[in-house]
Order: C-alpha cells, then structure tokens, then sequence
C-alpha cells in the first residue's frame, strides 16, 4: 500500500457516486506496503478503501475481486467488492483498473500472542476450505515461476555467501516442487500474503483478512507456512517462536487436519516461503519503483529467517 497514482477528491467522488456509497468528505492516502496506490476513502455512508492496481492487468483482477465475494459470501471476513448499477467490481480510475471494499474494523495486532496466532490458524483453515468450490483459477504470480526468473536479476546486487545461499535453495525448491510428495499436497486457493498488518483484530477477536492481491491457486501448506514465517517469528532476530507456532498449527489442524504429505513438507514449505519474500524484498530494494509513499522492506530479514529454517528444521509432528 503506496501511493504511485495520485487520485483527486472530484476522480474518488465520482466513483463513490457511481457505487451509490455516497458523498466523499475525506480522501487519504495510505502509507505502508509496496504493490498498490491505496487511499482511505471516507463517505457520508462509511468508510472505504480505494485500490488503483498498479502491476495486476484488468485480465488478472476479476480472480482476486471475485474470490473476495466468494469468500464473504461463506461467512469469512473480508473485504466486499463494490459493484456498480452494472454488477461490476472492477471499476477505472485515473487510468489504472480500481477497486473500491468496505474498510474492516479493527487493527493490526502487531505484537501478537499464542491467541493471535490461534485465530489466525482456525479462519485461515476456514478460509482454505470456503474456497475449495471457487470455480476460477489463476496460479500464485510470485511463485516458483517467478522465483526462478527473479533469481538472475537480484543475484549481482549480493555478496558470495548470499547468492550461494540463495541459488542453492533455488535449487532446492525446484527439487521439491518436482517430487511426488508434493505433488499429493491439497491445494486451491491462497492468501499468500498474510502477514500481521493483513489481518485485523478487535483485542482478541479476529474481525478480518485483507489485501488478497497476492492470491492464487497455490499448495495450502505454503499460506500456512507464509503465516508461520512472519506471525511466529521473532522480528529482530528472525527466530522461531514454537509457543506461537503451536498454537497456529494445532488450531489450523482442529479445522482441517493436515495430510501426511503436508506434516512431511512442512520443514520445506517453511523455507519456501521464506525464500519468496527475500526474492521479492531484494527485488524491491535493489530496484525500486517511484511512489509517492514508499519505504521498501530490509530484504535482510527474510534471509536471517531463511537460514533459520534451513539450519534449525521444524517439524510438525513437534507442533501438533
């Protein structure tokens, strides 16, 4: 969530208009996050987001907004399209393709606890199973693909002991993605992006997940892995938290018990999706985009998780 297309109150009012959500009286921008222009979009009716797609092409976004409807309309809490008189979701502001949700309530819990991790466990579970009938499909664009067209790029900005770390887990990823093992991993539908600051809370109630703009068909045990690799992990040294990590695992499992091939993957995933982010984040730090609010993320840190799950293994049948 940045700002690279600057928005006018009269383009934000006009589409609030066209929604039939009313009369803007605020605009502002939203800070944080690196893919998407996002703006708080304050109305006499509520509140809202406004998304201006920035990567997403109008061919892709019909997946993420119609998952999203799919998704509220099975009980799970999360952001609902606005459609205009025509029954559309996806809308054209400033030349980009937009989106406009209702703002969840709540906040980040950004420090969270057993319980936090607990609730994100069980409706990340639910979550996974209320999309398993979503009729469309769309692979994960920052997946093993991406990965290996990414890799050659990032490689000249590291020093020797990071590209061999990073070309040698390359390697093994697209190892394990060719097994049979992996292949038995169920799948469907992904979050693939929730961190802390894509979930919402009110104390210790979960009231919601967003920006669902990474998702895609994918193995169920990566999102649950991307989970466990920023909401059980202690930010500053990148250590495994097990207390937290339990109590993800034992709640996720209650929901939808695990397969045999995903307890056996799970040291695997872990490290899969620890490698996706620091793909990413030294993409965005050595190549950056213009934004307006724009503060790329330490690639640093996922490279300290990343050898944490290379050299320490955690096994499931030690969580659950």
């Amino acid at each position: 969530m940045a700002v690279f297309t600057e928005v006018s109150e009269a383009q934000a009012n006009d589409l609030m208009q066209a929604l039939n959500l009313g009369q803007l009286t605020a605009l502002r921008g939203i800070e944080g996050g690196i893919e998407n222009t996002n703006y708080f979009a304050t109305t006499d009716q509520g509140e809202y987001v406004l998304t201006l797609f920035e990567r997403l092409t109008h061919g892709q976004l019909p997946f993420y907004l119609l998952l999203m409807k799919h998704l509220a309309g099975r009980g799970i809490p999360v952001p609902d399209p606005a459609a205009n008189r025509d029954g559309d979701v996806l809308h054209t502001v400033a030349g980009k393709p937009a989106a406009v949700v209702n703002k969840l309530a709540g906040k980040s819990q950004l420090q969270p606890q057993t319980v936090h991790t607990a609730a994100v466990g069980e409706m990340l579970a639910r979550m996974h199973l209320a999309g398993a009938d979503y009729n469309r499909s769309q692979p994960n664009l920052r997946g093993l693909t991406w990965w290996n067209e990414t890799v050659p790029v990032v490689l000249p900005y590291l020093d020797e002991s990071q590209s061999g770390l990073l070309r040698s887990e390359l390697a093994f990823q697209n190892h394990t993605a060719a097994s049979a093992a992996y292949a038995a991993l169920p799948r469907g539908p992904v979050h693939a992006d929730l961190f802390r600051d894509n979930v919402m809370f009110d104390g210790e109630r979960l009231t919601g997940f967003f920006d669902f703009y990474f998702a895609g068909v994918d193995t169920w045990l990566f999102d649950l892995a991307v989970c466990l690799n920023d909401w059980c992990i202690d930010l500053p040294t990148g250590v495994h938290d097990a207390e937290r990590a339990q109590a993800m695992l034992k709640a996720y499992n209650r929901v939808r018990p695990l397969s045999a091939a995903e307890r056996a993957l799970l040291p695997a995933l872990l490290r899969a999706g620890a490698l996706r982010f620091w793909i990413s984040r030294l993409w965005d730090y050595h190549l950056p985009r213009e934004a307006a609010m724009l503060t790329p993320h330490d690639p640093t840190h996922f490279e300290r998780v990343l050898r944490g799950r290379v050299d320490h293994p955690v096994l499931a049948s030690a969580l659950i």
